[in-house]
């Protein structure tokens, strides 16, 4: 069995992982994912109780009980890099022995649901809809520096995209992952369904031109246009690649959901959004107790 290096898996002197500052046994079976250290906050206020809060540079924690059913919720920060680092942290934390270093015979797994916010590139979905990303599409090139990475991914419908789109070449190949089919069933009857493109930026990747132009002025609108066996892209945000793509591959369950807040097509947003991130919270916290 391997032994996994110190200088992979740094763990530090109080036995917590190295990022997140977490140990083992501070980590919910269920993980709900924010970018914002502030919305953690948010969540935090439903909660029964609370067992522990750890904060690390962006990554905030706090453990407790929603409804009898206990939950951890945690910032991310922004973009997919960070991703990278918390899925793969919270998979050590659960299913590596920090004593031995070595993967524990019994695999635990996790349910990892990200709540962001997000713009809407189709005319008819509205600000305040909730988008759940049955797929996402990533911009960031991540998922291909893993071992596996067709195995989880619909071949398909990236040729189907990057013939449509004519793909720049010297971008990262895009890649389509499903959400848990556990998961979208479960939360099907109370959100719109997607294909959620996660972008590495801001800014000219998800088609923004303030002073540097975007490479190609018009994928926006090819995007707009791409549909797949009736299907069509939804809308833009920054993470929900790394997580689909990584608890895919790791073997968690894992699904992105997020408060329209822009209308990128009607060129509108809204800046007063939380009451709508809000309802999106309150609706995912009663779904998660049931699970």
């Amino acid at each position: 069995m391997r032994t996994i290096p110190s200088s992979e898996l740094i763990i530090n002197a109080d036995g917590s992982i190295f990022h997140l500052h977490l140990k083992p046994e501070q980590l919910a079976d269920i993980v709900i994912l924010v970018g914002d250290p502030g919305r953690v906050a948010m969540i935090a206020e439903y909660f029964d109780e609370k067992e522990c809060e750890v904060a690390n540079r962006e990554f905030l924690t706090v453990t407790g009980t929603y409804k009898g059913k206990r939950m951890t919720v945690m910032s991310t920060g922004i973009g997919i890099g960070n991703i990278d680092i918390c899925v793969t942290e919270l998979d050590a934390l659960a299913n590596i022995d920090f004593a031995t270093r070595q993967v524990k015979p019994d695999f635990r797994q996790l349910t990892l649901v990200r709540l962001g916010t997000s713009g809407a590139i189709q005319h008819d979905i509205e600000v305040g809809e909730v988008v759940f990303a049955r797929t996402s599409l990533g911009f960031d090139g991540l998922i291909s520096y893993y071992e596996g990475r067709d195995s989880v991914c619909d071949l398909r419908l990236e040729e189907a995209f990057s013939k449509h789109t004519d793909w720049y070449s010297k971008l990262p190949a895009p890649y389509f992952v499903d959400a848990s089919k556990e998961l979208f069933d479960h939360f099907k009857d109370s959100v719109r369904e997607g294909i959620t493109i996660a972008a590495p930026g801001f800014y000219a990747p998800q088609g923004r031109h303030v002073r540097l132009a975007p490479h190609d002025l018009k994928l926006n609108e090819k995007i707009e246009k791409f549909e797949f066996e009736g299907r069509r892209i939804t809308n833009f945000e920054m993470e929900g690649s790394a997580l689909a793509g990584l608890a895919a591959l790791m073997g968690h369950r894992a699904a992105t959901i997020c408060t329209i807040i822009a209308q990128r097509v009607a060129k509108d947003a809204c800046t007063d959004y939380k009451p709508f991130v809000r309802k999106m919270i309150e609706m995912a916290l009663d779904k998660l107790a049931l699970l």
